[in-house]
């Protein structure tokens, strides 16, 4: 069981990473219109809908994760999940409504990438997985 949910959870952090990397790449491309992938290179909405796939179970990974390995102090990690679950929310808000529009160019996935929320989203889980990371390696 914890296994599958530290897999969970790498699964969830890379779609997140990845999507923020492939946007910084499609951000400096200055694109005016979308390109919908082929010959042209992946689209970014692929990109997107993980992100979108991570953002809706990340917060959920680290408690099941948090609550089988930190044991003691699991409440001290799940407090911080919260400040997580809410930027995780806000950036999803963000993503959704870049979805929605009918061409996704450059300029649209810079502003996408320099928001505070996701900025924030970035930090919570290098923080809280390098913290729960550090605390896995004292139980070996």
């Amino acid at each position: 069981m914890s296994e599958n949910n530290k897999e969970k959870l790498r699964v969830s952090i890379n779609a997140i990473e990845s999507g923020y990397e492939f946007m910084l790449a499609y951000a400096a491309q200055g694109l005016d219109i979308e390109h919908k992938g082929g010959g042209g290179g992946p689209s970014i909405r692929g990109y997107l809908e993980d992100m979108k796939n991570g953002l809706e179970t990340i917060a959920d990974d680290f408690e099941n994760v948090i609550y089988t390995e930190v044991k003691n102090d699991a409440a001290l990690f799940a407090d911080y999940v919260t400040v997580l679950r809410q930027d995780a929310r806000n950036s999803l808000k963000a993503v959704l409504m870049v979805m929605a529009l009918p061409s996704i160019g450059s300029q649209v996935i810079d502003n996408l990438n320099a928001s505070i929320h996701m900025r924030a989203l970035l930090t919570d889980i290098f923080l809280l997985d390098e913290a729960v990371l550090t605390f896995s390696k004292k139980l070996q």
